[in-house]
């Protein structure tokens, strides 16, 4: 079996806002992955909710970002490696490469770890089994994943997506947070290094680079070639499906950090994702404490076989090399499988790996606005001028907060 990322044949227009919905709720996948999980409630529970800003300025660049993506393809029927492979010499090709192979990699971890916990917390299941049975449980989801298959794709992907969304927005119900602490939350700051450490871990985990590249592929993959007649109304359309993902996705990642905050907070151990579900059931009940554990799970299995898609679309787009997926899978699992076996503290590991993310986003954002804004290649539909403005805003803040946190991790 190989992935399949190839240009998409013509498709005939669609009638019908919903069967052209879908693409954006993949992608949203990327958002509430594991690493998610493991940075917002490290937040929430060590900082209570100081960082609340963090995720609301994270989800709304998410917003602008996601739909630049998809609208690269819906305008060129291309995705956004193909178009840097056409436009990059050889060394600087591979030098792009290598570095979206280890946002990959780096997304390949957290996912694959946050599926391995699951199964610990669920059934008892040995770290290090539940690793690869998260590696094996993705390569049957990608095998729904074909010329013929991306619907059957999308539809079980969204129904792991609901899954999450209980799983992780059931505990704040119950445990209501303080409003006025919530509001003041709102307020950008930090506190420290510590701080900075986790607002870089969770802007990685929300604004994911692995999830611009990939939102290109699945929106070329759903609508197929979509003519110059027809391109205001799928643009209309993508609007309509990447605002509703991601408030879908917005609202699980702030439900972790408010629950965190509000029942959590202080009590030892919340640090781990397993603290964190002993905590629950302790304060919450077991039945909460459950459904947190199969929200997790979900998140895992989902994440993982969109990241490893999203790994081949790296590749296939970038080096025009597509890669059995089986050889592909097990690659990248060897790094998550080394750090289960070693016994390395997977939520530690988890938050790391989203600052992975996090130092990877300007290389798949400045490509992106740079591409929608050369008018040559977008036409009628290249960015408008405040959209620049704001993409390039985005861009700024994601490179300060990096240099910011090399400053303070290296230089203390």
């Amino acid at each position: 079996m190989t992935t399949d990322a190839r240009p998409a044949a013509p498709a005939r227009p669609e009638r019908g806002l919903l069967r052209l919905l879908g693409p954006a709720f993949v992608a949203a996948i990327a958002y509430v992955d594991p690493g998610n999980v493991a940075a917002n409630l490290t937040a929430g529970a060590g900082y209570g909710y100081l960082l609340l800003w963090v995720l609301v300025v994270a989800n709304a660049m998410a917003v602008l970002v996601q739909y630049l993506s998809a609208k690269l393809a819906v305008v060129t029927g291309r995705t956004l490696p193909e178009l840097l492979r056409d436009r990059l010499g050889r060394r600087a090709r591979l030098a792009f490469w290598a570095q979206a192979e280890l946002v990959a990699v780096a997304t390949d971890l957290a996912e694959v770890i946050g599926g391995a916990v699951a199964l610990n917390l669920l059934f008892g299941t040995p770290l290090l089994v539940g690793g690869i049975v998260t590696g094996a449980v993705s390569i049957g989801l990608l095998a729904l994943h074909g010329r013929n298959g991306v619907r059957r794709f999308e539809a079980v992907i969204v129904g792991f997506l609901l899954i999450i969304v209980v799983g992780f927005v059931t505990g704040v119900v119950l445990a209501p947070p303080n409003a006025a602490e919530a509001a003041a939350g709102l307020v950008p700051r930090f506190a420290g290094a510590e701080t900075v450490l986790l607002a870089a871990s969770m802007l990685g985990a929300t604004v994911m680079p692995h999830a611009v590249y990939l939102h290109s592929a699945v929106a070329r993959d759903h609508h197929g070639t979509v003519a110059p007649a027809d391109r205001r109304r799928v643009l209309g359309a993508t609007r309509v499906d990447v605002v509703a993902a991601l408030v879908v996705a917005g609202l699980v990642n702030i439900s972790m950090l408010l629950l965190a905050a509000s029942a959590l907070r202080g009590v030892p151990g919340t640090d781990t994702l397993e603290g964190a579900h002993a905590a629950v059931a302790t304060h919450l009940g077991a039945g909460v404490a459950l459904v947190f554990a199969i929200g997790l799970l979900a998140s895992g299995l989902a994440s993982t076989s969109v990241g490893a898609y999203a790994g081949a679309v790296i590749m296939q787009g970038l080096l025009h090399v597509d890669v059995p997926l089986l050889v592909r899978r097990v690659v990248t699992l060897i790094p998550a499988l080394v750090c289960l076996g070693f016994g390395v503290d997977p939520t530690r590991a988890l938050v790391v790996s989203q600052v992975v993310l996090s130092f990877g986003i300007p290389f798949a954002l400045i490509p992106l606005v740079r591409l929608t804004s050369a008018r040559d290649l977008m036409g009628e539909h290249v960015n408008r001028p405040v959209t620049k403005v704001l993409a390039t805003v985005a861009v700024t803040l994601v490179v300060a907060l990096n240099l910011a946190l090399l400053d303070l991790t290296f230089l203390g």
